[in-house]
């Protein structure tokens, strides 16, 4: 939604009037809401929770709660944590694949200990942040972004054919006509909605593509609502609900993850302002926003939640509104804790079938791809970093796709090894500290 006399409020600490306040915080809610619960849904498939179970619904509702609680570390702050910046935090998708990974094979109890650890390693980067940066030109940067996408798009596509037995469902529906047809509405309707209508519409297309197919597989007789009806009306906050279980390359990768994930939130950060302010972020808010993330993480990780980072696609929203107002967003985070506290939103959320979420998930995973794509736009094609891009690309995704090619390897190593995203970045990031600048 837009409206002309918003561009006055290009100062973070201003508020609009509060019949202006509420629709663009949940404005903000719609444009990320898709995109923050399904870390969690992925993840639990792969540590081989029920689909529509209530432990998976207990990872959605944490995803709700804590993007709602780190956004308000962001907005509101906390000492020196939190930009004071209209900045919305979510589940990130830049941890699934090597969240995933560590679930499937040693269990959420390590990959939540991970989180917990990384996310305090990450509230570290806060004080270094600046000094850091020089690692992560876009170069480097986009090629991470991108191997996520390029990582998470098989998962997509199993997702949309209906899934496989190991994600409860039946194996031999797998690709039907009926799986395809539910995905594939998520998709043309997400599509649609997003390019042939405008502002606050257009903003929740992706959510919009998902009821869409939601009302279709229900049409169908896909949807069981089983679970809504057993689900309480209160949240039940546990802490450690999976044991507290380090593992030394499990947490060495979501660190890795989690560096990337810092020099996001700095873009983040500093494309809110040029975009709200017209100027550059301030140090303290680069600082202050690096520590949000990380504490937001490390809290969530605690009571079952997911790595936390901004979003980007809200900067959009502060962009094409021109509101800078950090209440709005507060609000926005407020909306999201009161869903988390809400069981029965979770477990709606659970019932959705798989092709449902595959449809959406295809839109997702296929931006995350093209949001590298765009930063390495930035980047001069020459053959040095042409060779960065394929020999980083080859080994990350590659010992990804054939695990067992390092199956010998020892076991923090080969998590390491095989988690895509690591690979990527490590290679990425010696070669350009260590291949001439002048190679043509």
């Amino acid at each position: 939604m837009t409206d002309t006399n918003l561009g006055a409020y290009s100062d973070p600490n201003t508020t609009p009037p509060m019949g202006q306040t509420v629709p663009l915080g949940l404005q903000h809610v719609l444009a990320m809401f898709a995109s923050n619960v399904t870390p969690s849904i992925i993840v639990a498939g792969a540590a081989g929770l029920a689909f529509g179970g209530p432990e998976q619904i207990y990872l959605i509702q944490m995803a709700m709660l804590f993007a709602g609680i780190a956004t308000l570390f962001q907005t509101v702050g906390v000492g020196p944590v939190g930009a004071r910046l209209p900045i919305m935090q979510g589940t990130s998708f830049a941890f699934v694949g090597v969240l995933a990974g560590i679930a499937a094979t040693q269990g959420l109890g390590v990959a939540l200990t991970a989180c917990i650890i990384g996310g305090a390693i990450h509230f570290l980067l806060g004080a270094v942040i600046q000094n850091l940066r020089f690692l992560f030109p876009p170069l480097i940067t986009g090629l991470v972004i991108l191997a996520i996408g390029l990582y998470l798009m098989p998962v997509a596509i199993k997702y949309a054919a209906g899934g496989a037995a190991t994600f409860q469902m039946e194996a031999e529906s797998f690709g039907s006509l009926m799986h395809w047809s539910v995905a594939l509405t998520v998709v043309i309707v997400s599509l649609l909605v997003k390019f042939f209508t405008k502002g606050f519409v257009s903003n929740a297309a992706i959510l919009i593509g998902l009821l869409a197919g939601y009302a279709l597989a229900f049409a169908l007789g896909m949807v069981n609502f089983g679970a809504v009806g057993k689900a309480a009306w209160v949240t039940s906050i546990k802490p450690l609900p999976y044991g507290f279980e380090f593992s030394l390359g499990a947490v060495i990768a979501v660190t890795l993850v989690s560096i990337v994930s810092a020099i996001e939130t700095v873009g983040d950060a500093s494309a809110t302002t040029k975009a709200g302010a017209g100027r550059d972020a301030t140090d303290k808010e680069i600082a202050g926003a690096t520590y949000a993330d990380g504490l937001g993480t490390a809290v969530a990780g605690v009571f079952g939640g997911l790595p936390n980072t901004s979003f980007s696609q809200n900067v959009g929203i502060v962009g094409m509104t021109g509101v800078m107002s950090r209440h709005v967003v507060t609000v926005a985070g407020l909306i999201m804790i009161v869903c988390g506290l809400i069981p029965k939103i979770g477990a709606i959320i659970a019932s959705m079938p798989l092709p449902v979420l595959g449809g959406g998930v295809i839109v997702m995973f296929g931006m995350v791809a093209a949001a590298g794509l765009n930063m390495l736009t930035e980047v001069k094609m020459n053959r040095r970093n042409m060779i960065i891009i394929a020999v980083s690309l080859a080994a990350g995704l590659g010992l990804n796709l054939v695990p067992s090619a390092v199956q010998y390897l020892p076991g923090v190593v080969k998590t390491l090894a095989t988690s895509a995203v690591a690979p990527t970045a490590i290679v990425a990031i010696v070669l350009n500290l260590v291949l001439p600048q002048e190679m043509d």
